[in-house]
């Protein structure tokens, strides 16, 4: 899941006499488009999680080639990165973005269409194309339209979108499955997501031509280092890693340092556990545990709150023990590893027979996710000066490896084994990798410098 990079070198907080005038908050407005966005957007990304159980039976598709369709969107995903970055780029950010939101929900709508597996998968395929500007466009907004003071707040605020949509809406969705089928909740996603491109080419403005921002607050946000694409762009860089000075040379350089390679291997522990909610948990909750639709949303609203929870702890913990002169290398580390560690604990769930103990159990563990959820602030301590968007182009690489990987293995292991058994012991050993990852292999978190 990514997230704002923080420049400690940057303005954080703006003069005294802006800092107390009185101020418009359009700003507020704009975070809450992107958060409705963001957790639309996840949605069109999982709902095909929540339609698996009765869409493999009526395409016949057996466990290990829905891991392939669940992994195909993060192949096109990731493929189209660094294009979506320069399509924002050179068009901006409200045409970008809608065009983005009305063609994945356009995607969204097809899949309750299909008849075979050759056009689920071109629909898988063009939702990952569609929906990879997304993230970056999320971040050129937030250093356009907010100071450096608040982006860590905003950025969090639309980031917990991913977990709350799934949270909140998951009874709907399998109620609505439950009454008129799955391929009602490919329609009605993807049709909430058309209309709100509407909304948001409506309502979207650029701080400068927003009519609900007064000189206040357009000086507030420009005194903290906002207001310029440039700044903006640099955070959509750190998504996609497009950077100018990329070369197959420096990355080469950079991944022989155990900084990257140790926070990378990190970051694919946990989002090896997002994945698996993301994906694979609905067909667990009914298949291994033989739950009813209706049970099933109630019980999946549990983890994703925790998750919630979790992202939110685990930044503010670390906040909260380098404001006491904590090292950054105990402050930015220890909630990733204790996360980590805490997510393995999803083996458990193989040894219980209670239902209400398996989803304690799974909530602990995205509970735990979450609080690991904090890899992206270390790329920004860590990264070459002048090399920020290469680093975090590996690292989210890295990152988005896990939605390609992860499904295609449950998948494999569900369908050898016709159990989870196994799925839930890779799940838990991959995340113990991480956090061993971060014990022995990361060490000190400074800034790497490369030989010329």
């Amino acid at each position: 899941m990514p997230q704002s990079i923080q420049h400690p070198d940057a303005s954080a907080a703006p003069p005294k006499s802006v800092a107390t005038a009185r101020r418009s908050k359009a700003r507020y407005g704009i975070l809450a488009l992107l958060a409705i966005g963001t957790m639309i957007n996840y949605l069109d990304r999982t709902v095909l999680g929540i339609a698996a159980p009765q869409l493999t039976k009526e395409l016949g598709i057996s466990a290990a080639l829905m891991g392939v369709m669940f992994s195909a969107f993060s192949w096109s995903y990731v493929a189209s990165q660094i294009p979506g970055g320069l399509f924002l780029d050179r068009f901006g950010s409200k045409i970008t973005y809608y065009l983005s939101m009305t063609l994945w929900s356009c995607f969204t709508l097809a899949q309750g269409f299909v008849h075979n597996v050759g056009a689920l998968l071109a629909c898988r395929l063009g939702l990952g194309v569609t929906e990879a500007p997304c993230f970056p466009t999320n971040s050129r907004i937030v250093a356009t339209w907010f100071p450096q003071s608040e982006r860590a707040m905003a950025t969090g605020t639309y980031t917990v979108g991913e977990y709350i949509g799934l949270a909140f809406f998951s009874p709907f969705l399998f109620a609505l499955m439950g009454a008129f089928g799955w391929r009602s909740l490919f329609w009605v996603v993807g049709g909430v997501g058309v209309v709100f491109g509407l909304v948001w080419w409506r309502f979207y403005r650029e701080p400068r031509d927003h009519p609900g921002a007064n000189a206040a607050e357009l000086e507030y946000i420009e005194a903290g280092g906002g207001l310029t694409h440039r700044k903006a762009s640099k955070e959509a860089t750190a998504a996609t890693g497009n950077n100018g000075g990329f070369s197959w040379r420096t990355i080469g350089q950079l991944l022989k340092h155990r900084q990257l390679t140790g926070i990378c291997l990190g970051q694919f522990a946990g989002n090896s556990t997002l994945v698996f909610f993301l994906t694979w948990f609905p067909t667990y909750l009914a298949t291994e545990r033989h739950m009813g639709w209706l049970k099933i949303g109630f019980f999946a609203i549990m983890p994703f709150i925790a998750a919630s929870i979790g992202v939110m702890f685990g930044g503010t913990f670390s906040d909260w023990l380098l404001r006491r002169g904590v090292s950054a290398n105990v402050a930015r580390k220890l909630p990733i590893i204790a996360g980590l560690l805490l997510a393995s604990t999803i083996i458990l769930a193989n040894y219980v027979e209670s239902n209400v103990t398996v989803i304690v159990i799974l909530s602990v563990a995205f509970f735990a996710q979450g609080m690991a959820a904090l890899g992206w602030t270390l790329v920004s301590d860590i990264a070459p000066d002048g090399l920020l968007g290469v680093t975090g182009g590996i690292f989210n690489f890295a990152a988005n490896l896990a939605g390609i990987v992860t499904p295609l293995v449950v998948g494999f292991i569900v369908s050898a084994t016709g159990s989870f058994v196994g799925a839930l012991v890779f799940i838990g050993v991959v995340a113990l990798i991480g956090a061993l990852s971060y014990i022995f292999i990361v060490g000190d978190i400074k800034r790497i410098v490369l030989r010329d």
